[in-house]
């Protein structure tokens, strides 16, 4: 359980941080799924959301092993 939810989170890390980069940058593209994630309109604060889930995810996971 804790390798599911240190995958997830890391997958969450990436997603948020690279959303964000793609967002301020613009055509920065690395992780294209986790767009389907995030409502339209909403994408500073989506790709946030994700990135504190992430670590939220992480940090559990991180402590039991």
């Amino acid at each position: 359980m804790k390798n599911l939810l240190g995958y997830l989170g890391f997958v969450l890390i990436l997603g948020g941080g690279s959303g964000l980069l793609s967002d301020r940058l613009g055509g920065f593209r690395l992780f294209g799924l986790v767009r389907f994630l995030v409502p339209d309109g909403h994408e500073t604060a989506g790709y946030a959301v994700l990135l504190v889930l992430g670590v939220l995810l992480a940090i559990p996971a991180a402590r039991q092993g």
